[in-house]
This record gives C-alpha cells, sequence and structure tokens, in this order.
C-alpha cells in the first residue's frame, strides 16, 4: 500500500479523480457501484482506477468499488452528513484536557507548558463542535428511524438505542461544564488562565448550554415518537387478530362487532347516496357525447335493442350558394403619402382624409396612433398640443 508523500500530493490526486469521488460519495448508501461505471467516468484509464487503489483512496470488493472507510468519514464530517453518533470523541478529549493538566502543572519549562495549554484550548474547542455536531446528528436520526423505518419493533429498539446515546452525551456534557468550570481543576484554571483560554470557555459554556436545552427538546421527541409506535403496534395487532378472526369465520361468534357497529354512527359505514334524475331527451338526441354514453349503458344492461345514428337531411341550397362580403380597407401607405403631400398637421388631415368609407372619431384616433408608430421618422412630432372632443393630440407635421 502507497502512502501520499505531500499535502500537494493528497489534493492533487483528489482533485484530479473529482467526478469519481463524488459519484462515490454520493452513492455511499448505495450497495453497489460497479467498476464499469467507475471506469467510464475516468475516461476508460484503468491506470487512475488503480492509482487510486494503491493509496487506499477506495476499496475493491469484487466487481464492485467504495470509498475507503477513512476517507468517506472525513468527507461525512467536512460536508456535515454523518449519521453516525459517536460519544467516544468527547470522552477522548475530556481525558486529553485532565492529562495535558497535568503535564503543565508538572512542567516547569515555558515553552513546553504553552505546548500543553494549547493542546488543552484545541481539545476544548473540538469538545464544542463535536458536541453541537453529535446533537444535530442525534436528531435527524431520530426523525429518519420514526419516518422511514418500516418495522415497528425495530423502529422502537433504534429509537431506544439513540435515548441512551442521548443520556450519553448528556452525561459528558455536564462532566465537561463539571470540568471547566474549575470545581476539579481548580490550581489550573487560576495558574493558566489567560484572555484566550477564557474565551474558548466562554464559548463552550454557551455551546454545552444550547446542547443541554436541545437534548430536553429530543428526550420529549422520543418519547412522543414511542407512545405513537405503541399506539400504532397495539392498532395493527388488533388488526391482525380481527382479521384472523374473520379467515377462521368465528369475528361474530366471538366479538361484540355487530354491538359496536350498530352504536358507530361515523359517516364511514353510512351507504353511499344515489341520487337518480332523467336526462332531456333534447340533450341526448343533440350531443354526440350522449350516443357513447348510451352505448355503455346498452352494454351493461343487455339489452337486445340496437342503437342505429340517423342520418342527417340534406343540405340546403342556401347554404351550398357563393356569398360575396367587400370590405374596404385601410391603406396606411396611402395616407402617409398624401400627408407628406400637404402642409396640415396629421391629426386634422386624417379626420378630413377621404377613406372610401365612413370613418369614425375613434378610428381616426387609431389611425393617427398607427402613423406615428410606423412613419416617425418621416414626421416632425413637436411639443404643441391641441384638442378635439375631449381628445388631447400632439400637433404632427411632415418633414
Amino acid at each position: 500500500m502507497k502512502t501520499f508523500s505531500s499535502i500537494q500530493q493528497l489534493l492533487a490526486t483528489l482533485s484530479r479523480e473529482q467526478k469519481l469521488l463524488s459519484e462515490l460519495f454520493e452513492k455511499r448508501k448505495v450497495l453497489s457501484f460497479s467498476y464499469d461505471y467507475a471506469l467510464e467516468l475516468v475516461d476508460f484509464d484503468a491506470d487512475k482506477i488503480n492509482a487510486l487503489l494503491e493509496y487506499s483512496v477506495l476499496r475493491q470488493n469484487g466487481s464492485n468499488l467504495e470509498l475507503d472507510d477513512m476517507y468517506l468519514h472525513f468527507f461525512e464530517q467536512v460536508m456535515e452528513v454523518n449519521e453516525e453518533i459517536n460519544v467516544s470523541y468527547i470522552n477522548e478529549n475530556i481525558q486529553q484536557i485532565k492529562h495535558n493538566i497535568n503535564y503543565y502543572l508538572q512542567e516547569n519549562n515555558e515553552t513546553r507548558k504553552y505546548g500543553y495549554l494549547r493542546l488543552i484550548k484545541q481539545a476544548l474547542r473540538k469538545i464544542g463542535a463535536i458536541a453541537m455536531r453529535n446533537v444535530v446528528d442525534l436528531n435527524r436520526n431520530i426523525d429518519n428511524t420514526f419516518k422511514n423505518e418500516p418495522n415497528y419493533k425495530v423502529k422502537q429498539k433504534k429509537l431506544e438505542h439513540l435515548d441512551e446515546k442521548r443520556n450519553t452525551i448528556y452525561a459528558l456534557i455536564n462532566q465537561t461544564d463539571h470540568l471547566v468550570s474549575g470545581d476539579e481543576e481548580q490550581t489550573f484554571f487560576k495558574v493558566a488562565s489567560d484572555e484566550e483560554l477564557n474565551r474558548t470557555i466562554i464559548v463552550l459554556k454557551l455551546q454545552l448550554n444550547e446542547c443541554r436545552h436541545n437534548l430536553i427538546d429530543i428526550q420529549k421527541q422520543i418519547i412522543e415518537y414511542l407512545n405513537r409506535i405503541k399506539h400504532q403496534s397495539g392498532v395493527i395487532e388488533k388488526l391482525r387478530q380481527i382479521k384472523y378472526l374473520k379467515d377462521q369465520f368465528e369475528l361474530r361468534s366471538k366479538t361484540n362487532i355487530r354491538e359496536l357497529l350498530a352504536e358507530n354512527t361515523a359517516v364511514l359505514f353510512e351507504p353511499n347516496p344515489t341520487y337518480s334524475f332523467n336526462i332531456d331527451l333534447e340533450q341526448l338526441q343533440g350531443e354526440d357525447a350522449a350516443l357513447d354514453v348510451i352505448k355503455k349503458v346498452g352494454k351493461r344492461v343487455k339489452t337486445n335493442v340496437k342503437t342505429t345514428q340517423p342520418l342527417a337531411g340534406n343540405i340546403s341550397d342556401e347554404y351550398l350558394e357563393t356569398q360575396i362580403q367587400e370590405e374596404i380597407q385601410i391603406n396606411l401607405d396611402e395616407v402617409k403619402n398624401g400627408f407628406l403631400a400637404g402642409g396640415n398637421n396629421l391629426f386634422d388631415f386624417i379626420c378630413n382624409y377621404d377613406f372610401g368609407r365612413d370613418v369614425s372619431f375613434d378610428e381616426c384616433v387609431t389611425i393617427y396612433c398607427q402613423m406615428i408608430s410606423q412613419f416617425d421618422t418621416l414626421f416632425t412630432i413637436t411639443d404643441n398640443y391641441s384638442h378635439k372632443q375631449d381628445v388631447e393630440f400632439t400637433m404632427v407635421y411632415p418633414k
């Protein structure tokens, strides 16, 4: 097994194969990730996959590939999608703090004492982050277990196990709070007290306090979920017993189901109401869809009456006669040419123009707007305004 010789080599390798690693991480819960599919993601270059296998970034199981546990855990921790709740990290950091406190108090060299103090502050920061992360993971796992686990017995056991982890996290939080409060190591916190250590302790206490409140809410949620499971499992058990008695044809003789159903007035047990009504004959005769309905009813009733589609009558000759309707269209180009040849303003010109038919005042306003929008480059649009029949219009002249 090879090991990376530098951080640069590690980052370069992960960056070069980021497409494959991203796909593997997204499908980390899939039972199989084929070697052939991975080969396609690296452009069919088997040497790239072999390099990842040699550096233990990937592991091969037959014809399938998967991320190594170390890299998988690292990605889950960084992306904050880890579902595993590991309370041992908090306990390990507590023990590390206690050991480093003893080393600090027994050390005479100031440089080495500062090194121990630095490790203590790092462990305190880790405890706060790990506690917050565990509480978030615990809450998510509880929701996922209750909503997605199909087996009620397994669901109940998982929730009880998560409740035990909640108790362990709560105990470790209290232990950490007792430690940083100076009750156990009064000498250290008096001797080694500095500004950064005080800030770290204050932040840690705030984080621990928030975790306590969240754990109290989680406890209430677990109790509620367990009660729901107990109720649902009881209902399912009763349904199984009823189903068994029904299959054995003993439901009525061994239970009081008749009396219970007689006393129950729920709408569920009421018969579905039916409303009979007669369809209008004209509607049946005048709509084509009615014929399909009649055919369906006839098949259901199994009547021997055969329905025939009536033939339509002859089309009247009046409908076959060609009719011509003439309509005079207004040619805006001709109106434009006539306007450019004159000197009157546009609106008065349109109102007095001979269109070959009667044009209303509203149509004149419409033609006026159309002319300006289409031939504005040929007109001089002034800032002067005029009125006619409650309509204000701009004075427009030919260029």
